[in-house]
């Protein structure tokens, strides 16, 4: 597994994305032990914030994501669940940026577990919200919107405010977080950020999980010399985005002043499909991969791809890492982290 004489990925953020001093505040990252979230934890420590503190429950995310930083003197971790009202309220105590990325991912999960996908995406959502409102000390909440909120629009490349009917449970907690997110601003007053994610990938993101996404279940299979599932006729397309974009976009929201609940595509504005994902991972293993086609899956869209004109123009947003560049930095991850692993 991981060399932990390492703490910090020497291919990622040798960037620099913020222009305010983050070693004068302090971070809350709900979800931070999962795949998004332990990379902004990253990053944030790398950059010497002044305190980064991790809410998790471990359900979804794994204590080997953030094993590295548990000693570092500007770190903590709380093991709770934002499900818990009073666990959300603590966990903002002296915080003054939020980055909220816990939830349920996966539209599979979500059409199996309807009930817990939306305890966890709403209801938790709710109590983050609320607890953020609560706060004496809280300058910004930035949350984690999804992609799938797009539905059933046939409008491409996406843009905000061009939305059609969600296609899963998942998409319509989303959604609701959304129209929660909208509604504080205008009762309470209370403006958050949605970050609108297209398809994240890069170091961390499990292939073992099972509701795993693509990139990691793909890249695990042609590493260990087995057949790849593809859904349907492998054309589906999605916009791939490599995680320090994402990260990026996160932190270019520390300095945004806006006046009331926006939210934002990240993505980067390409679309790439299951098979050429196959054959850039097939150049970067120099293997044949073998293919076994499998039904599409249940609430999946044919093509998805982000407008992002609105995050470039108003949080000067640059997806620096491309499809080939962040793909072949993900496969050699998991190649040194799992190969020789089922």
């Amino acid at each position: 597994m991981e060399d932990y004489n390492e703490i910090y990925n020497k291919d990622l953020y040798k960037n620099i994305y913020h222009d305010i001093d983050i070693s004068k505040y302090s971070f809350l990252v709900t979800g931070g032990a999962g795949f998004i979230g332990s990379n902004l934890v990253e990053y944030l420590l790398k950059n010497n914030a002044k305190q980064v503190r991790v809410l998790d429950n471990l359900s979804n995310g794994y204590y080997s994501n953030i094993k590295n930083f548990i000693n570092l003197h500007n770190f903590e971790f709380i093991n709770g669940d934002i499900c818990n009202l009073e666990i959300c309220i603590e966990s903002l105590q002296n915080v003054d940026f939020v980055f909220h990325l816990a939830a349920l991912g996966s539209v599979p999960r979500s059409i199996t577990n309807p009930i817990l996908t939306n305890t966890v995406n709403v209801g938790g959502f709710l109590n983050m919200l609320e607890a953020g409102r609560l706060s004496k000390c809280l300058i910004k909440f930035i949350y984690a919107a999804s992609s799938s909120t797009y539905g059933d629009s046939k409008i491409s490349p996406k843009k905000e405010g061009t939305e059609g009917k969600p296609l899963s449970p998942y998409a319509v907690t989303k959604l609701v977080n959304e129209i929660y997110a909208d509604v504080y601003s205008k009762v309470y007053k209370f403006h958050t950020i949605g970050l609108r994610y297209f398809n994240i990938y890069g170091p961390k993101q499990n292939p073992d999980n099972p509701y795993a996404a693509v990139i990691p279940i793909f890249s695990n299979s042609i590493i260990n010399n087995k057949a790849i599932n593809i859904n349907g006729d492998g054309l589906i397309s999605r916009d791939f985005t490599f995680v320090e974009n994402a990260i990026q976009a996160n932190i270019k929201m520390l300095s945004t002043s806006f006046t009331q609940h926006e939210v934002f595509n990240v993505g980067c504005g390409d679309e790439t499909t299951l098979i050429e994902i196959v054959r850039l991972l097939e150049k970067f293993s120099n293997t044949k991969a073998i293919l076994n086609h499998i039904k599409e899956r249940e609430g999946d869209i044919k093509h998805s791809k982000a407008n992002i004109d609105k995050i470039r123009d108003l949080a000067n947003y640059n997806p620096s890492v491309r499809i080939n560049d962040g793909l072949e930095i993900t496969y050699n991850w998991y190649q040194k982290n799992y190969e020789h692993r089922s």
